[in-house]
């Protein structure tokens, strides 16, 4: 493991269809969430066994107070390479100057949908206007960005085409995700837009695409569209093809260490720092779960102990 998923927050400012149920989610009282100096030390534990790269996400990360001064303790962290961002983007278009600032190596945007209708009937909110006005303030300031594109069937699978071109004239990824079952409600295969219609959708529409060089650990298989600045990146994250060369770990917003978004947590971080558990300690108890990764996601799936069901909300366990 070299990459390190936190979740800063439960909470979200956008009620989407998949990252949690149309009722909400029982948002978790503040004392249950680690505070920024466990999870400062959490990551320098991390760090000392080799991970080098921290992605913050939430819930909606830009909803905790305190997240830009987090942010410039986190990058103050010797051996850590880079530091990236998942946001929603309707807050974050303020701290855009702050984050340029600090030295943030990149933004992933959440954007399901780019016509205003369908993007407010998605969210349930009317916030489409601020979001796509962070993506402009992101590129202006040249900071790298991903667009991250959720695909759900019967939703917005129409719109690939459209936001497919967003990398036309910009310098940006735009990811196309499988849904996975973290809505709260039940799913089926059959509820799945796959990986494979995905790229249907854009060979029909884009006759020149073709396969680009993939990094090395990268979930999403990335193509290039002749004469379009940017790529197209496409993540089986339903299908769970890539997780052979899968290197994260995650921390959610309560300390659950989870191997796999698919598992129901295998250690629980925040109690052993607060019981007076030693660094040594505990990087031993990090260790000994990094060692127990499950091959893939649909194993992990299988061995979770709590429920076979997943109900939990992307929202609540870092998307």
């Amino acid at each position: 493991m070299d990459y390190l998923r936190i979740a800063v927050t439960d909470r979200c400012n956008l009620r989407c269809f998949y990252c949690m149920p149309a009722e909400g989610i029982d948002y978790l009282p503040k004392k249950e969430l680690m505070t920024y100096e466990e999870i400062l030390r959490a990551t320098s534990l991390f760090r000392d066994l080799g991970v080098n790269k921290v992605r913050i996400t939430g819930g909606e990360p830009f909803l905790r107070k305190g997240l830009i001064n987090f942010l410039k303790e986190l990058k103050t962290i010797k051996g850590l390479e880079k530091v990236h961002i998942t946001t929603n983007g309707v807050l974050t278009a303020q701290y855009i100057e702050d984050l340029k600032r600090i030295g943030i190596d990149g933004v992933n945007l959440s954007i399901d949908s780019i016509d205003k209708e369908n993007f407010k009937k998605i969210t349930r909110r009317d916030e489409f206007d601020n979001v796509f006005s962070c993506l402009q303030k992101l590129i202006e300031a040249d900071i790298h960005t991903k667009l991250n594109v959720v695909v759900m069937k019967g939703k917005n699978e129409h719109e690939i085409p459209a936001i497919a071109e967003l990398a036309k004239h910009r310098n940006i990824h735009v990811r196309f995700i499988e849904e996975m079952p973290f809505n709260g409600s039940d799913y089926s295969t059959s509820d799945i837009w796959n990986h494979q219609q995905i790229i249907h959708s854009l060979e029909s529409n884009f006759k020149t695409i073709e396969r680009d060089i993939t990094p090395k650990n990268d979930p999403a298989t990335l193509y290039q569209i002749k004469g379009h600045e940017g790529k197209i990146g496409v993540i089986p994250a339903f299908s769970r093809t890539f997780c052979g060369t899968c290197n994260r770990i995650r921390m959610t917003a309560l300390g659950t260490i989870k191997n796999c978004l698919y598992d129901d947590g295998v250690l629980d971080i925040k109690q052993l720092m607060r019981t007076g558990e030693k660094d040594e300690s505990i990087k031993s108890e990090l260790m000994r779960i990094s060692m127990q990764k499950a091959q893939n996601g649909h194993q992990a799936e299988a061995a979770r102990k709590n429920t076979k069901v997943i109900g939990e909300s992307m929202s609540t366990i870092g998307g």
